[in-house]
């Protein structure tokens, strides 16, 4: 069959197998032990899939036809996305190139594959590796906002208007199933956390269908902990931007409260949310009043920043839900907290009993240790402003900057009675006295 082919023929064939080989031991070489190895490597074929571009090794038929090497695009992918370690370093060095809108385009379609491919055998187990090595090289991809930014390319095409690689709705859909692709998988618990931080800023804002990552939110919110918290932000776009509806959300915004809030590094987020979601003036006054009989119960055992917060939080929905304030105004609250009408162990608002309740949890606060506690706890004796206050600088209150208040106070004179100090321990009839003295 060589015989058909002349000496030049048999050349490039001869030399396209070399050029595979070297491809095949460049992508080998991305999983050296040293960094170094790894980076040229990558650089290398970097400067292949440019060369590619511009020289391409398949026959163009016709004009218009797209010539970026895909193909060696996903060794440089697979390449960056290892089982068994972590490749943050190597993948932070590849940033550069994800500036190009088309290598972007097609890393995104490279990724997609890779995580099918990848994730299929696992039956559901997560691959921590690989899953991080995948939200480390997805997560920073900054997507364009309008079609006119897109004019980084690194392959130049004659009539690229007609290609969907200059269309920024297809590069939504490309970005939109490389993510829900990636989150259909059971994920390591921490990268959880990191998916949620970004998901409302990063992810949302440039999908076509941001709804289609309910099935997400809702696993996410079904975990518990600080991860439902974090799913709280997701979940708010969904309801307010996108009209979803989400069964129960309430009861399951209620279930979310235990003592862990008033500590957890994401307070001041969940807080701001819960405002929102409390703000509405349509909400029952049996499901208001079992938020604060629960917020004011958990407070007992809350440090002293987060309370500061959460007693103005507290007032607001007073202000708000003015059939609440039976809570404040019932006289004689019970004698002790088992005379208590309220169930803090229901899980269901409706059936809590915080409308026979009173607000006492806050009365006793009134005799906190912290001064400024106690005399925002005070506020409630008197009869409350119509004007909500601000909770905004209160959200991120922390121990260290009420400590810091504090020590610049200037401190003002009091007279005291006291009995002066003599001898080394005190007192005057001290038997230490007798054998020591202060010179």
């Amino acid at each position: 069959l060589t015989e058909n082919y002349s000496a030049e023929d048999k050349y490039r064939i001869w030399m396209r197998h070399r050029y595979r080989d070297c491809v095949g031991c460049l992508g080998e070489l991305m999983g050296h032990d040293a960094f170094q190895v790894k980076e040229l490597a990558l650089c290398t074929l970097m400067k292949f899939v440019e060369l590619e571009a511009q020289y391409p090794l398949i026959k163009i038929e016709w004009k218009g036809t797209l010539t970026f090497p895909c193909d060696l695009l996903k060794v440089v992918v697979d390449g960056l996305l290892p089982i068994h370690e972590d490749a943050s370093l190597l993948i932070s060095r590849f940033q550069e190139y994800m500036e190009y809108d088309d290598v972007r385009y097609f890393v995104m379609k490279a990724v997609t594959a890779s995580i099918g491919q990848v994730m299929q055998k696992t039956k559901e187990r997560p691959l921590p590796f690989y899953q991080q090595n995948v939200f480390s090289l997805i997560s920073p991809i900054n997507m364009p906002n309008k079609e006119s930014e897109m004019v980084k390319f690194m392959v130049k095409q004659d009539n690229r208007e007609e290609l969907k690689l200059s269309k920024l709705q297809a590069h939504r859909q490309v970005f939109e199933r490389m993510w829900l692709t990636f989150l259909k998988h059971k994920l390591p618990t921490g990268l959880y956390k990191k998916v949620l931080v970004i998901l409302h800023d990063s992810v949302l804002p440039y999908m076509n269908e941001p709804t289609l990552m309910m099935d997400f939110l809702t696993v996410a919110y079904g975990i518990g902990g600080a991860i439902s918290l974090l799913a709280l932000n997701g979940l708010f776009i969904l309801i307010h931007q996108h009209n979803l509806e989400y069964p129960d959300f309430y009861k399951k915004l209620y279930s979310l409260l235990d003592p862990s809030i008033y500590h957890v590094k994401y307070r001041a987020r969940f807080f701001h949310l819960t405002d929102l979601f409390l703000s509405s003036s349509h909400l029952p006054a049996y499901l208001v009043a079992a938020f604060i009989k629960r917020l004011a119960r958990l407070a007992l055992t809350a440090p002293p920043e987060a309370l500061l917060m959460i007693i103005p939080f507290i007032c607001n929905l007073f202000r708000r839900h003015p059939a609440c304030r039976v809570l404040v105004h019932r006289p004689g609250g019970p004698a002790d907290m088992s005379e208590d009408p309220y169930v803090m162990e229901e899980e269901e608002p409706s059936q809590s009993r915080a409308l026979e309740s009173s607000l006492w949890e806050i009365q006793s606060l009134q005799n906190h240790y912290h001064p400024d506690v106690a005399k925002a706890a005070a506020v409630l004796n008197q009869s409350l402003s119509e004007m909500e206050d601000d909770i905004s600088g209160l959200l991120e209150l922390s121990a260290y900057e009420l400590f810091d208040k504090e020590v610049k106070k200037n401190a003002v004179d009091v007279p005291l009675e006291f009995e002066q100090v003599r001898g080394l321990f005190g007192k005057k009839n001290d038997i230490f006295a007798e054998h020591f003295s202060l010179d």
